[in-house]
């Protein structure tokens, strides 16, 4: 699938078809409200509007990820609201059906995360929770009942956490998918900083990727983790 990309937007890998396949299984109603948060080029929105009565929002913090993200939308002829913000907080409390994300998490070099620059497309802080944990304590508020969250991130940024996050927050969760990935020229050159913070051990040079699913305890969908 061919995708506007400018500079210092996020390029859809193996995190991105991973959600996508975890998307795929989510039965989504007519009418359905799905938001896709940190959107980047738009690759999740557009897979999400061509669902047939979906309707699509999606955010993020860079100008060039909502133009380019627009017009990967506009081209293809979806319908895609797409907006300008940090996470949810140009959203005013509205709520989801189904919220999916692919947000920054990879291992930095300082505790904030970038705020300008193309680092800021995956650099998340020390740890790389700094998005995560964001998303974690956020979304359930802007869940509707019956709602899903469906979140990718790297098995170094600690599972546990993310899950007991939102728990925490009043959702239930699992993983639904793994997948093994060789590290990509960001991680391979990130990765004595992992080494260094313990997260990594010096032999590895892939990683494991996974789908978060965290549901709304209202919610009659059953699913399987991985």
């Amino acid at each position: 699938m061919f995708l506007l990309r400018p500079p210092g937007v996020y390029r859809p890998q193996g995190d991105t078809a991973l959600l996508a396949a975890a998307f795929a299984l989510v039965e989504l109603q007519p009418g359905a409200r799905v938001l896709d948060v940190g959107t980047g080029t738009g690759a999740m929105a557009v897979l999400a509007a061509r669902r047939a009565g979906v309707r699509v929002t999606a955010v993020d913090r860079s100008l060039r990820a909502v133009v380019a993200a627009r017009f990967n939308t506009l081209i293809r002829g979806l319908a895609v609201r797409v907006v300008h913000g940090d996470l949810f907080t140009p959203l005013d409390g509205q709520v989801f059906d189904l919220i999916v994300s692919n947000p920054p998490y990879v291992a930095g070099r300082s505790a904030p995360p970038p705020a300008h620059g193309r680092a800021r497309a995956w650099d998340a802080g020390l740890d790389g929770r700094a998005i995560l944990d964001r998303i974690c304590s956020l979304a359930p508020a802007h869940l509707a009942r019956g709602g899903s969250l469906l979140m990718v991130h790297s098995a170094l940024n600690g599972v546990d956490a993310s899950l007991r996050r939102l728990r925490e927050a009043g959702l239930r969760t699992s993983v639904v998918a793994r997948r093994r990935e060789p590290f990509g020229p960001v991680m391979r050159a990130r990765k004595g900083i992992l080494q260094l913070q313990g997260l990594l051990e010096p032999e590895h040079d892939d990683e494991e990727l996974v789908v978060i699913r965290a549901d709304t305890f209202d919610s009659d969908t059953r699913w399987q983790a991985a």
